[in-house]
């Protein structure tokens, strides 16, 4: 009965992992944004704080 409404609404949330002994996390993020984003494996990325939030962006080669 507790799961009648699962289907009908998705959950983003997600938890850390640690990884590499402790030294690094992970984040899963769903394969629908990345596809929205059109990311790619091994892409470089962009981490930026902004107050109490993580900001990713595509990474821009400098000219």
């Amino acid at each position: 009965m507790g799961k009648q409404g699962k289907k009908s609404k998705e959950s983003y949330v997600r938890h850390l992992t640690k990884i590499a002994g402790g030294t690094s996390y992970a984040l899963v993020i769903p394969m629908k944004y990345i596809k929205e984003l059109g990311w790619r494996d091994r892409q470089k990325l962009v981490i930026r704080k902004y107050g109490k939030r993580l900001i990713i962006e595509d990474w821009v080669p400098e000219d």
